[in-house]
């Protein structure tokens, strides 16, 4: 009876002992512990990808793994993706991934990022609507740096190049001379846009300047595309280069900065830059300016019915004088915006001329050969004809007569010649205007008028005021454009330089 006793609970021994290592097999199978352990569950723009044993590891794994992107960028760490969160959870279940296999699945949906700054750029610009003018919108850009002092770097460089670095420094500081008889004083040099700043992680894939040259570049191009070159020719002037290419005078130099100015020469087999600037900042410069100006003599004209037809005779000749003219002028990007009269002292009075002919003119018929310059004397060309960027889209533009300025808002306008007006009205573009029949085959356009005096049909006399200057249309500030057109009206003829004319004052 003992030894079955014995027997009998070596049996249920042996038992007990194969139910437990069952259980333990059981719960090993199915990824069950006894106690719950920490882990990581990992999203990616809300969406749950995986759970690892340690973030840390992660992170360090992503950092190590993107070598390239830190000599490339010039920094010390990688770092996760924005959107990337991994949150502590506790739990029994052990199904974890390796950071291999979560590193995958992140490089497959979002790039890595860096830790830099972002400038924030909003301006006010004007965008044309099909025969509707203009229409104020918002234009937002954004601007990736690794370093904070890059951006004002690379603004310092752009406005360097509208300025000038010697002038701009004497701004800075604070050692221009003042003006004694005639010169330039700059008031005032700013942004016109709102800038922020702000330190952000910046994925690898975005556009991230990494040295201020860059950045000035595609401040000052809107591109970090290379300009391309042109090779000067027999006969090329800067003015003729930069004409033929489409490009503006003041384009030209700032694309070449070894000219000084485009009377410099240009010699056969010459390799320059034809930059097309299209400034992602507005630099505006308020300056005052003193100049001494010719003013061109008048010229009066006396009709001789005794003298024969075809005879001219110069009774008077005519003599220049000068004039001192201070003026309080606006730039924005090196283009005149805005010009204020501020003072106008004759140093030399004009004598005018008087200039004879053998015949009485029919009064609305212009003679082809004697032209009035339009404005007051003082007057400043603000832009001239040919192309350019427009002011106030950026876009650019043939520019199709000449912009006078610099005789003040309201001051008068005078027609050119003899004729008839054909139009006088408003238009979104040229604001108020007039446009004057010669009858002699020229037409000539008169526009941004702050108020038209002649109507249609009025015959006008050379000297006759037909409107005072102003700024409606697309105008900037107070001025007159001028246009010139041959064989037919604005629009049909054929336009013209109105410089190619001969004018007597």
């Amino acid at each position: 009876m003992l030894y079955g006793d014995v027997m009998k609970k070596m049996i249920g021994i042996f038992l007990l002992l194969f139910l437990f290592v069952g259980i333990c097999v059981f719960k090993t199978s199915n990824h069950v512990v006894a106690e719950p352990r920490t882990y990581y569950q990992v999203y990616l723009e809300g969406e749950a990808i995986g759970v690892i044993e340690s973030k840390d590891e992660l992170e360090k794994y992503i950092d190590e793994k993107n070598e390239e992107y830190k000599e490339q960028l010039g920094v010390d760490t990688i770092y996760s993706p924005n959107g990337l969160d991994i949150e502590k959870i506790l739990t029994y279940s052990g199904e974890v991934i390796s950071i291999e296999e979560i590193y995958k699945k992140i490089v497959d949906i979002k790039p890595f990022t860096i830790s830099g700054y972002q400038f924030t750029l909003v301006a006010t610009v004007n965008v044309e609507k099909e025969n509707d003018g203009l229409e104020e919108q918002q234009r937002t850009i954004k601007i990736y740096t690794t370093k904070e002092n890059i951006f004002k770097e690379a603004v310092e460089n752009v406005i360097e190049t509208f300025v000038g670095e010697e002038e701009y420094k004497a701004y800075l500081d604070k050692t221009q001379s003042q003006i004694v008889t005639t010169g330039t004083y700059i008031d005032n040099i700013y942004l016109e846009d709102a800038i922020t700043i702000k330190t952000v992680k910046i994925p690898v894939n975005e556009n991230i300047y990494t040295d201020a040259q860059s950045l000035a570049q595609f401040l000052l191009f809107g591109t970090l595309e290379k300009q391309k070159n042109y090779t000067v020719k027999i006969g090329d002037t800067i003015e003729t280069v930069a004409f033929n290419n489409k490009i503006s005078v003041q384009e030209f130099l700032i694309s070449n900065p070894t000219f000084t100015s485009a009377n410099s020469l240009l010699f056969p087999g010459q390799e320059v830059v034809i930059g097309v600037t299209a400034p992602q900042i507005n630099v505006v410069v308020e300056s005052s300016v003193v100049e001494d100006k010719t003013k061109k003599y008048s010229t009066s004209i006396q009709y001789d019915d005794n003298l024969q037809k075809g005879y001219t005779e110069v009774k008077q000749k005519g003599v220049n004088g000068v004039e001192r003219v201070s003026q309080k002028v606006k730039t924005v990007n090196g283009t005149i915006s805005y010009i204020k009269p501020e003072s106008n002292v004759e140093l030399k009075a004009a004598i005018p001329e008087i200039v004879v002919y053998g015949q009485k003119v029919i009064p609305n018929v212009g003679i082809t050969g004697n032209w009035l310059w339009p404005t007051k004397s003082g007057y400043t060309l603000s832009s001239y004809y040919g192309w350019r960027s427009n002011p106030f889209t950026g876009g650019r533009e043939f520019h199709t007569g000449l912009d006078i300025a610099g005789t003040g808002y309201g001051s008068p306008i005078y027609a050119s010649n003899n004729g008839t007006v054909i139009v006088s009205e408003r238009h979104w573009s040229y604001g108020e205007y007039i446009v004057i029949n010669h009858n002699n085959g020229y037409y000539t356009l008169y526009a941004h008028m702050s108020k038209r005096i002649k109507k249609v049909g009025d015959i006008v006399s050379r000297g006759e005021t037909i409107g005072l200057v102003g700024k409606t249309g697309q105008a900037s500030g107070p001025h007159l454009h001028f246009e010139v057109w041959y064989g037919g009206p604005p629009f049909t003829g054929t336009r013209l330089n109105p410089s190619t004319l001969k004018y007597y004052y």
